[in-house]
């Protein structure tokens, strides 16, 4: 079953959006390129002006034409060709100026949602889906880019015909002027109305699109998953329902559209011939000249057809609103972790002193559950502590408020006796390094995958930090050694490969605090061996906490923390805590099949 989307706004936010003012928050985007909107703006006058002038020479051809002599007629045609080199000129660089500014503004659209996306805690992604994101910066900027390449400039230059039009009919007869203005309330009246319920239609659209991505984006970062439990068929279904109410949606926005272009145009051109069949009679009558009614003729199709393409370009600055308002969105999402206006530095050189002081708290998702409750521990520089505990402990979430990834409801998290919130993360977060519990593989080559995590590292300490990590010998095998391609999420490498990979990065990273979250759960016992080896080398001289399971990982750590239902229930070394014959103990002779290896 198809879910509602979760970009849908609430009636107050469509109460401020009836109209294309939501268009005005472009306008931050537009400034840094004024002068080329100028240009633009320009090119876009002079095809205007050249366009309100051609139907005054065509009238003086036409009352002229048995009275002038050739030469005359010859220059008068000869100014008509340089009207029409003018107008090709001045479309041409209409087009080349507008479409440049839509790239330009859009480009810059991309980069700011992108960097404040980025910028955003794991909180904000647990109530948006990445695909739907995705969605936003490039459906709903490509949208944006159409109007500000084509239908603003468009919407500009009939706006310009229609007011030049409009005087120079009334100059040209006052009286059949009167007669076309008659039929303009019934002209905008539908224009209003249904242009109102066509912004609605197309937010609802742009928003069952995003819905779209989101899900197919879902489906296919777990293709593997899918397909093993065999939910091809589910899956296909989910996309296809969404698909379709995205599709219905649409359905509903161009009935709208043509509905509102139909009863415009009719209502335009219907009235057009009405008044020229009483213009038709003033001629007859003498009322007005031949090239005086050609004109006028010209000039109300000019302005019918103004008043047509405006509403036709209506509907997509309405959907261009709608799409402004879901990255503003975006933009303007309030984060529930920021960086502070005054920060305060981590005082050098960084010792690695971690401290939780009653720490309390839940998961934004699950509010009414307590992920951490009253956690009091001070991690001392140099210390190796090991974090067990059942599932659900609380021990991921200790890693996780260490990086401020969230911040505590309640209480704490000092690093070198300055409060993380006190900081600008990614001052403090430089000093940290991370091996989490599901590796992070980029789509690139094995050596800029470890290279993540120190973008300066040259080769050659690329390679030791996955000596280290025992990675060399399965990378040094691979088809082109470093520089083979390991795929999209490391598709080409094992599990157990992905986790040296990462642990490699930590390697390479040198910081004074490392977090290793379950990292050698995916190794080999041999491959374990040697890591365990790297890690015990390089806790020496960092503060290191250990997320673990298997308790044999653990065993050597300088204090082990016991987790259980978000608090520490015990602490001690591996002997100790076996003699305590609390949790630990149970664990342990749970996982350790020889009691000796208890000891």
């Amino acid at each position: 079953m198809a879910r509602k989307p979760t970009a849908q706004p609430n009636e107050q936010d469509r109460e401020k959006s009836k109209h294309v003012g939501a268009l005005r928050e472009l306008a931050p985007f537009v400034a840094p390129y004024r002068v080329l909107a100028m240009l633009a703006l320009c090119a876009l006058t002079l095809t205007a002006c050249v366009s309100l002038l051609l139907p005054m020479a065509v009238r003086r051809v036409v009352d002229n034409f048995g009275t002038e002599s050739d030469a005359l007629l010859d220059k008068y045609f000869l100014a008509a060709m340089g009207f029409a080199s003018l107008l090709a000129v001045g479309t041409a660089l209409r087009y080349l100026l507008v479409t440049r500014l839509g790239e330009y503004v859009v480009a810059d659209i991309r980069k700011a949602v992108f960097d404040r996306v980025m910028a955003m805690s794991p909180a904000y992604f647990e109530k948006i889906l990445t695909g739907e994101v995705l969605s936003r910066i490039t459906t709903d900027t490509t949208v944006i880019q159409s109007v500000i390449g084509s239908s603003v400039s468009i919407a500009l230059r009939n706006i310009l015909l229609f007011i030049g039009g409009l005087t120079l009919m009334l100059f040209t007869s006052a009286k059949l002027t009167g007669m076309v203005l008659l039929i303009v309330p019934a002209v905008i009246v539908p224009i209003l109305v249904l242009g109102r319920r066509l912004r609605k239609l197309s937010r609802e659209n742009q928003d069952w699109i995003a819905e779209s991505s989101g899900n197919a984006s879902e489906a296919l970062l777990s293709v593997q998953t899918v397909q093993a439990f065999t939910n091809e068929t589910r899956a296909r279904k989910s996309f296809a329902d969404i698909t379709n109410l995205s599709l219905n949606a649409a359905n509903r926005r161009i009935n709208t559209r043509s509905v509102m272009t139909m009863i415009v145009i009719f209502l335009i051109f219907s009235g057009v011939v009405g008044v020229l069949w009483i213009g038709a009679r003033d001629v007859r009558a003498g009322g007005m000249s031949v090239g005086a009614l050609v004109q006028f003729v010209i000039y109300s199709v000019m302005v019918a057809g103004s008043v047509g393409a405006l509403s036709e370009i209506w509907g997509e600055l309405q959907r261009a609103a709608g799409a402004t308002e879901r990255l503003v969105e975006l933009l303007r999402a309030e984060d529930s972790v920021q960086d502070p206006v005054q920060p305060v530095t981590l005082p050098t050189p960084v010792r690695g002193e971690i401290a939780f002081e009653n720490v309390s708290f839940a998961y934004p998702a699950r509010p009414g559950i307590q992920a951490l409750d009253d956690v009091s521990v001070t991690i001392q520089p140099g210390e190796t502590v090991a974090l067990v505990g059942p599932s659900g402990a609380g021990k991921t979430t200790i890693v996780q408020l260490i990086q401020r990834f969230y911040d505590p409801d309640q209480g704490a998290v000092r690093l070198d006796g300055v409060a993380l919130d006190a900081m600008n993360r990614s001052d403090f977060r430089a000093h940290l390094a991370l091996v989490p519990q599901d590796p992070v593989i980029f789509a690139d080559t094995a050596r800029e995958n470890i290279r993540f995590g120190r973008l300066d590292a040259t080769d050659a300490e690329v390679e030791a930090a996955a000596e280290a990590a025992a990675a060399h010998d399965f990378i040094s095998a691979l088809p082109e050694g470093y520089d083979s391609f390991v795929g999209e999420r490391g598709v080409m490498l094992s599990g157990g490969q992905k986790q040296r990979i990462a642990i490699a990065r930590a390697i390479l990273r040198d910081a004074p605090v490392l977090l290793l979250d379950e990292a050698t759960s995916a190794l080999d016992a041999e491959s374990e061996r040697l890591v365990q080896q790297a890690v015990e080398e390089m806790s020496r001289e960092r503060t290191t906490i250990i997320v673990a399971h298997r308790l044999a990982t653990v065993k050597k750590a300088d204090r082990i923390l016991v987790m259980e239902q978000g608090r520490i229930v015990a602490q001690g070394t591996h002997d100790a805590l076996v003699a305590e014959g609390g949790l630990y103990a149970k664990l342990a002779k749970l996982q350790f099949t020889d009691g000796a290896d208890l000891g």
